[in-house]
């Protein structure tokens, strides 16, 4: 029952950790830290709810729940069971792993979805899109709306519409290519992808959900300090600014566009900057990885 009670306490845990940063404003101003601390939130949450009622089924051993896993296979092979240990038991077993597997279609289907929305848009990118001297290494679509993507994977492509080319100025559009080709050179689309999938496999947790929209704001402010690490902040909010008086603006099914997120949170940000809050961001990832180390160690042992 001691494991039962860390795996709670660990899931507890990790819904206080996740109230804290998401009202907490360091994290705009470290969004790669407070992303790997997201991340390692996310781990600790999806190993505890699997945990938690695996530690309830095995509470008979008195062992880590990866030595009681161990143990109980031994014991089904041989065709015994120790006292204390019956169908409800075993039956909470395979609910921690019917939650895993979950948690593993989820992401499985997560990422055959995004492929698949990707796929089909490169193929229409194929046919629509053109090259264009003024933008080096990106694809045009001759569209009057706001648009400005970036289409991950393997060979992602960077995509600005016509309604782009005219409403930004030169330094701007460079700023906003560099921000969606930051997208695809830190793969942020893998970043969002567990998030998305703990979503979908733990829906009742609607904290959970609140999580996948704090990262992508989080992997937005990344991007917008990857441009403005060579173009500055002017150019870069200027750019949001227009695009958020643009209104209508279009972003494709499994895309990463410069226009999604909080845009006058992050022309704040911008035109206002702050120094790294090192010492918070030690804290929090020293708080973030020792919470998704417990869980880990329970299943290690």
């Amino acid at each position: 029952m001691a494991y039962a009670l860390h795996f709670a306490a660990s899931i507890l845990a990790c819904w206080l950790t996740a109230e804290v940063l998401a009202a907490s404003t360091w994290t705009w101003r470290a969004p790669r830290v407070a992303i790997v601390c997201w991340q390692a939130v996310g781990l600790a949450l999806g190993l505890s709810a699997m945990g938690l009622p695996m530690a309830l089924g095995l509470a008979a051993y008195d062992q880590p729940t990866g030595s009681a896993l161990v143990a109980l296979g031994t014991d089904l092979a041989h065709g015994t069971l120790p006292a204390g240990v019956g169908a409800v038991h075993l039956g909470l077993v395979g609910v921690g792993f019917g939650i895993g597997a979950v948690l593993l279609t989820t992401t499985i289907r997560s990422v055959y979805g995004t492929v698949r929305a990707q796929r089909r848009h490169r193929e229409l990118l194929s046919l629509v899109a053109r090259r264009d001297p003024t933008v080096p290494g990106a694809l045009v679509l001759d569209h009057p709306s706001a648009a400005a993507y970036c289409l991950p994977g393997v060979k992602p492509r960077v995509v600005v519409s016509a309604g782009t080319l005219s409403l930004l100025d030169r330094a701007e559009l460079a700023a906003v290519l560099t921000h969606e080709r930051a997208h695809a050179q830190e793969r942020h689309d893998l970043v969002l992808l567990p998030f998305t999938a703990l979503g979908r496999a733990l829906p009742w947790f609607r904290w959970v959900r609140h999580a996948q929209e704090r990262v992508a704001l989080l992997v937005e402010m990344r991007a917008d300090d990857k441009a403005r690490e060579l173009h500055a902040e002017a150019p870069l909010a200027g750019a949001l600014r227009r695009f958020a008086a643009a209104g209508h603006r279009i972003t494709p099914a499994g895309a990463l566009g410069l226009g999604d997120r909080d845009l006058d949170v992050r022309v704040q940000r911008l035109l206002v900057p702050d120094r790294t809050p090192r010492l918070l961001g030690a804290t929090a990832l020293t708080v973030t990885t020792t919470l998704a180390a417990l869980p880990i160690s329970l299943f290690l042992n």
